[in-house]
């Protein structure tokens, strides 16, 4: 299915795309905001724009969602500490997508709410049908985005289903803050050493994987009975309880405070109609679930104290006030600094004929009223006017200088000019500033219409392509990979890569072999560029790729990192990992999930050619090899070396075949010395001239003779040999 996520970054969000990643759906994200967060790994297209952006139509027709998930009350894009502002926000953005979804065809709306909308106590479990009372803006915008998806799906027709999880918790981000009762005992554990919690407090609260798990059924639910579902636990826990086994997991030096007080407030939501519907199971329950919460936190509490904290230390606490103060004091600093040095430079040319007329007092206003704007510019003057007044002071008294009309028309002048300059310097910053603020919009704007266009002609591509050629043929896909049968079976892997290449329009394409649980050797390849890892490579150390390959899933270099293939998946056989194929040389454009799934059944394709063989080479082992040795009979390693060399003139592997120096014919000595200085993928065998050879596979000349000073350092001598006698 096509599903539209639309919600800030999170545990919540990263945990829904995994989860329907594994599911195998097309992923797609409306981010809600302009800024440009960490990638996602298995999003196929992300949208950075807001809920009521205009441009949502358009991402709307490009998609064509079969569900677009709104997550609503988990929605990390809204600050709730400004509650009105937010209410508008998250209403006109609800609205906006909603309308968009009402011209959409079989689109289902679902709306992530909480059991923040019911702020009473109940003395029962609370039905989904129980009349909402919303307590504070962040609820009241809640209640009324469940009444909007009700208004929408009464007039509209539109498909809505509103969800209530109840108080997911979970491993919060770094220094992130959360909301909900385990992660705020948690963070005044560390922050104050001791954890509040009232007795009479009972409440309930799910775990991100269950919560995660409840809303995918009702994703993938063809028919739903019913238009709102409480996702609950409903396993039921009061402050105090919940107290005791956080400080547990947090050991000494946490103390628990009783605050057990007033009237019992009490609030769990019924889920008995989604686990009648759906079914439900609860993996994770609070012992685990908090316990992996509070480890977390204690292992990075740095990230979750402030300076000002208890937990901060005295310390730290002085040095943010310090640099609270600093930060407002500097401008004033630097204000009085330059004052006495205007000041000596007044008194020191005072009397001058050169310098009578410069007024060095309004110098000093003009300039930090051009520097710093109105507020140090009034500052400054009344420095100046207190170092005229005490200049003044040298040949009259202070009475005198008061009575002087021409003091006054001075400080006049000076605080007219300072205030004008200040003003006008505020102004033209104001200016310059919502000047650059239109002008960020504006491209926002184009790069947003950029994207849409840029995903749009990626689509028109795709399917251009898949139009003319039909490569998504199954069908010309089977047709390609069943000329594998028609080799011997010791060709069939070279001759793969080939059919690889052609499949996948690449021309670099590597086929390893599984050696053992760590490592792979190369058995095939088209190019040098797919042969560059080497021709043994330690998988398990390439932990993206391993990671996918383990799940039996297609590895997608999206972040194109440096020494991994762009795609590779892994041939199974009877679980065990058999072979590893690689792509390299495709455009970024083309690393899609429709590639992916063809990736998988040319996988499958060439798996089925590969068993064939294999199992053909099993039934005749008795006749190839020489006893229960591994040396092949000479009729065997003839046709093996013929292979091998026909595939090396066609660029598809390398190889070195040695002819091994025996003195007396002593094959079973030679035998067993040399085994043991050969890999698993080389090939020894006694041809019709009776002496002893061995097939160096993917090794050519040059790295072969690391293995024939092994050979020497065994006593026996080989040499280079270009076919056999």
């Amino acid at each position: 299915m096509n599903i539209l996520l639309a919600g800030g970054s999170g545990r919540i969000m990263d945990a829904m795309i995994n989860k329907l990643n594994k599911g195998g759906h097309r992923v797609y994200l409306l981010t809600g905001q302009k800024g440009k967060k960490s990638s996602y790994k298995w999003v196929l297209e992300r949208y950075n724009f807001f809920y009521d952006d205009d441009n949502v139509i358009h991402i709307m027709e490009s998609v064509k969602p079969d569900i677009v998930l709104f997550m609503g009350a988990y929605d990390t894009n809204f600050d709730w500490t400004k509650g009105r502002q937010e209410s508008v926000r998250f209403a006109s953005g609800l609205i906006n997508l909603l309308s968009v979804c009402s011209m959409m065809e079989n689109t289902r709306f679902i709306y992530l709410s909480s059991q923040e909308v019911y702020g009473g106590s109940y003395g029962g479990h609370v039905q989904e049908d129980e009349a909402v009372a919303p307590k504070n803006y962040k609820a009241m915008a809640v209640a009324q985005g469940e009444e909007i998806c009700k208004n929408y799906s009464k007039l509209q027709g539109i498909n809505t289903v509103i969800l209530r999880p109840e108080r997911i918790y979970h491993i919060p981000e770094k220094g992130q803050e959360e909301d909900n009762p385990c992660f705020r005992m948690c963070l005044e554990a560390v922050r104050e050493g001791k954890i509040s919690a009232n007795e009479k407090h009972v409440f309930s609260m799910l775990y991100l994987n269950d919560a995660i798990e409840l809303i995918y059924k009702v994703m993938i639910e063809k028919e739903i009975k019913h238009s709102c579902y409480n996702l609950s636990s409903m396993e039921e826990i009061n402050e105090l309880q919940l107290a005791e086994i956080i400080k547990k997991e947090m050991g000494p030096g946490v103390s628990i405070v009783d605050n057990t007080v007033g009237e019992s407030r009490r609030l769990i939501l019924n889920g008995n109609r989604y686990k009648e519907e759906f079914g439900q199971k609860i993996f994770v329950h609070y012992q685990e679930g908090a316990k992996k919460a509070v480890q977390f936190i204690k292992k990075n509490k740095e990230s979750f104290i402030a300076a000002g904290d208890t937990g901060g230390g005295w310390t730290g606490r002085a040095w943010h006030s310090m640099k609270v103060v600093l930060r407002i004091a500097v401008p004033y600093i630097e204000n009085i600094i330059c004052f006495f040095l205007f000041f000596i430079l007044n008194n020191q040319t005072a009397g001058s004929r050169y310098f009578e007329r410069l007024d060095f007092y309004l110098l000093y206003v003009l300039l930090f009223a051009t520097v710093h704007g109105q507020q140090q510019a009034v500052f400054s003057a009344l420095l100046a006017t207190a170092g005229y007044f005490f200049h003044q002071m040298y040949g009259r008294s202070g009475f005198e200088v008061l009575l002087d009309y021409n003091t006054y028309v001075w400080m006049a002048q000076l605080f007219i000019v300072g205030m004008v300059v200040g003003y006008m310097r505020d102004r033209l910053y104001q200016l310059r500033d919502e000047k650059d603020e239109e002008l960020r919009y504006v491209n926002e704007k184009l790069e947003g219409i950029a994207d849409i266009n840029d995903s749009n002609v990626r689509m028109k591509h795709g399917f251009e392509a898949q139009l003319v050629n039909q490569r998504d043929s199954l069908g010309k896909i089977y047709e390609i990979t069943s000329g594998l049968e028609k080799y011997e079976p010791e060709e069939v892997l070279f001759y793969a890569a080939q059919v690889l290449g052609t499949l996948m329009d690449s021309k670099d394409v590597a086929i390893y072999t599984v050696a053992n649980e760590d490592y792979a050797r190369l058995f095939s390849s088209t190019s040098a560029e797919a042969r560059k890892l080497g021709s043994s490579i330690k998988y398990t150390d390439m932990t993206e790729l391993y990671g996918e390959l383990r799940e039996k899933r297609v590895f997608i270099n999206k972040s194109l990192t440096e020494g991994l293939p762009l795609m590779a998946c892994a041939v199974y056989a009877e679980e065990e990992m058999q072979l590893i194929l690689m792509i390299w040389g495709i455009p970024w454009q083309r690393m899609t999930l429709a590639e992916a799934n063809r990736l998988t059944i040319i996988g499958t394709l060439i798996q089925n050619a590969s068993v064939r063989a294999n199992r053909y080479m099993e039934s005749l082992r008795s006749q190839r090899y020489v006893g229960d040795t591994q040396v092949l009979k000479e009729e065997a390693f003839a046709r093996l070396v013929k292979v091998f060399f026909e595939a090396r003139d066609k660029g598809l592997t390398e190889c070195t075949l040695l002819e091994i120096m025996t003195e007396n014919k002593k094959y079973d000595e030679a035998i067993l010395a040399l085994g043991k200085c050969i890999r698993q993928t080389d090939y020894m065998g006694i041809p019709e001239d009776g002496k002893l050879y061995i097939l160096l596979s993917n090794t050519n000349k040059e790295n072969a003779w690391s293995v024939i000073e092994r050979f020497q350092s065994a006593g026996y001598g080989s040499l280079f040999k270009e076919e056999m006698v």
